[in-house]
């Protein structure tokens, strides 16, 4: 009897064609990458999907622009909101402006200066909460009901899923011929939008998340089948600090995804040390955390593997920091 491949109710491919259209001409189309020394380590052919290059430093553009720009005339009018530590709070903002409306970002008191700073000067207004007692989703949704905004959330939408899955599909159509591809897991937005595209184009690719180590809240839910909530994570990854995955996000991921590895933060820094004096590439710790995943063998193996650095988004003041702790 034929089995029959995994499906997702939630979002398809051409969902994700349809966000790639409504982003031509608007997002960039980012640069694959490939290091000689990187595929000795992780005894692959590796290529590296640089978002760190897409428009606002992140791949959260892809996904934010598919969103807003989807929205009625009078929700445009009205405005948008959205909660962030940072690269999604920058795509809002940056989206808002290029389509004419307002946003407001909801953001952590201890987000990076450098992704706060960015987003006010996209012309958002900051509203700042303590994620550590704090529940976003809350005061999110309280904020956008008081204030009247369209609610743009992080990861756990239909159409921020289908833009971020535009990231696997340009890097599909340059390298064809993947067996593998590995990709960060915060609220898992940009994983279900990726495995959708590969598992739709690419019979028998396999497609791994990876998580900070104590941020392993996808790992676990995938483990016990069904959504499993921790506390905040503490990690220096602060773009994959969800305490739970989404519900949409974990529907797909359930089905689509193949396994989920965790990385701790000392080999973050050195995928980030990698990068930078290998490929020249900056990275923000949650965007290298993919990579850290193969220097460290935590997957890998023979075959073409497809690995995303999804965002850059560190200034020189925290990427020093962090440096000097790894001294």
């Amino acid at each position: 009897m034929k089995v029959e491949e995994p499906v997702s109710p939630v979002i398809d491919l051409d969902d994700v064609r349809a966000a790639a259209r409504r982003l031509a001409g608007v997002a960039h189309r980012t640069p694959v990458f490939a290091s000689r020394t990187l595929d000795a380590a992780a005894g692959a052919a590796v290529h590296v999907k640089a978002e760190s290059f897409q428009r606002g430093g992140a791949f959260k553009f892809r996904g934010a622009y598919n969103k807003i720009s989807s929205l009625p005339t009078e929700a445009l009018a009205r405005g948008v909101l959205a909660y962030s530590s940072g690269n999604h709070a920058q795509a809002v903002a940056l989206s808002a402006q290029l389509l004419g409306t307002n946003a407001t970002i909801l953001m952590p008191a201890d987000a990076p200066a450098a992704k706060v700073e960015a987003t006010r000067g996209y012309g958002a207004e900051i509203v700042t909460y303590d994620r550590w007692t704090e529940s976003r989703e809350a005061l999110g949704a309280a904020l956008a009901t008081e204030r009247g905004l369209e609610l743009v959330r992080p990861y756990d939408d239909p159409l921020v899923m289908a833009g971020q899955g535009t990231t696997a599909l340009e890097l599909l159509e340059e390298v064809p011929g993947l067996d593998l591809l590995v990709v960060p897991v915060g609220g898992g937005g940009l994983i279900a939008g990726c495995s959708t595209v590969a598992k739709a184009l690419r019979a028998g690719i396999r497609v791994v998340g990876v998580e900070p180590d104590a941020g392993d809240d996808t790992a676990r839910s995938l483990a016990a089948g069904e959504r499993v909530r921790i506390e905040v994570p503490r990690t220096i990854a602060d773009g994959l600090q969800a305490a739970e995955p989404g519900e949409l996000t974990f529907e797909v991921n359930r089905r689509l995804v193949d396994e989920v590895v965790t990385v701790g933060d000392d080999e973050i820094l050195e995928a980030m040390a990698f990068l930078f004096d290998r490929l020249k590439l900056v990275t923000e710790p949650s965007g290298a955390v993919a990579v850290a995943a193969l220097l460290a063998r935590r997957v890998g193996g023979a075959g073409r593997i497809g690995v995303v650095v999804s965002g850059g988004n560190v200034g020189a003041g925290r990427f020093a920091e962090l440096f000097a702790r790894r001294a």
